[in-house]
């Protein structure tokens, strides 16, 4: 059955009319089209609708039956059309994301205070979760979108790379490394490291550059957030290549950071599932997360 919405909206007209020139008047068709409108409706359904006769328009048993339900299903339609085009101009609601831990304690903050003056009727929810969980948070649909380090080449998500970070080197203000501006990776040999664990986003980063470019180093700590990293720096149990945004804005109090070179940075990357669009709502909170990102590196 191929029924129109055309179709019912002119047999609703007529129904209420029952005068073929005038439904054709009140909805912008000829005569001729609102007969064959009618024609092919009752071509669908099977029945016949209506009784014509030269001097009135009767509806059949059929018809009546349509007819005395059509008005409640076509409001509902229409108001749903409504609410749903309502949504393109939604100014409130609730917006999930997720962001791995460095981003949650160095990003996310100047967003979610962004967040609040810009967008005052939006409520940015955070969830602040290791780098796999975020992603699977994003998958199964927990959170409208998720803050990460460059994922592993997924076909399931979509990506936007917002910012890049380098990794720097932190160690003691005394070390001897810190005698140099910067230094190559290579100078790290040798050297006791106490690194983020595995679940962070950032540690196959460090891994490979570490390879690459002929780090031989022994990582005697693998930690989980970056605050107990530099603790255990402090304490002069190694060194840490770590990623300059886990840096506080304020500094490290007795500990100092240089460049590695050459460059290494990692990509903080916005995502979301693929084949389904962020509501307007999350979309505005996905423009002002990728627009303070970029604005921090104007700094």
């Amino acid at each position: 059955m191929n029924v129109t919405l055309r179709q019912l909206r002119v047999f609703r007209a007529l129904a209420t009319e029952r005068n073929f020139s005038r439904v054709g008047e009140r909805i912008g068709l000829t005569q001729p089209a609102v007969s064959r409108s009618i024609h092919e409706l009752e071509g669908q359904l099977g029945l016949k609708l209506l009784d014509r006769t030269t001097r009135e328009v009767a509806l059949t048993q059929a018809g009546l039956s349509l007819a005395t339900r059509l008005d409640r299903l076509l409001d509902e339609l229409d108001q749903t059309l409504r609410d749903v085009g309502d949504m393109a101009g939604a100014l409130r609601g609730i917006v999930r994301v997720a962001s791995s831990p460095t981003l949650s304690a160095n990003l996310m903050p100047d967003c979610i205070a962004a967040c609040l003056l810009q967008e005052p009727d939006i409520q940015l929810v955070l969830l602040d979760r290791i780098q796999q969980d975020v992603l699977g948070s994003v998958r199964a649909g927990e959170v409208d979108f998720g803050v990460v380090i460059e994922p592993s080449p997924t076909h399931d998500l979509h990506c936007e790379t917002v910012m890049q970070d380098p990794f720097v080197l932190v160690a003691p203000q005394a070390h001897p490394l810190m005698r140099h501006r910067s230094l190559p990776w290579s100078a790290l040999s040798g050297y006791a490291l106490v690194l983020l664990d595995h679940a962070s986003g950032s540690r196959r980063l460090i891994d490979a550059a570490l390879d690459q470019h002929g780090a031989r180093c022994e990582v005697v700590q693998s930690l989980g957030h970056p605050t107990t990293v530099f603790r255990m720096v402090e304490a002069g149990i190694g060194i840490s290549v770590m990623p300059a945004l886990a840096v506080p804005p304020d500094g490290l109090g007795r500990l100092a950071t240089r460049p590695l070179i050459p460059v290494v940075q990692r990509d903080i990357v916005l995502v979301h599932r693929r084949n389904r669009s962020p509501s307007p709502v999350a979309q505005r909170v996905w423009e002002l997360v990728r627009d303070t990102a970029i604005g921090r590196l104007l700094r």
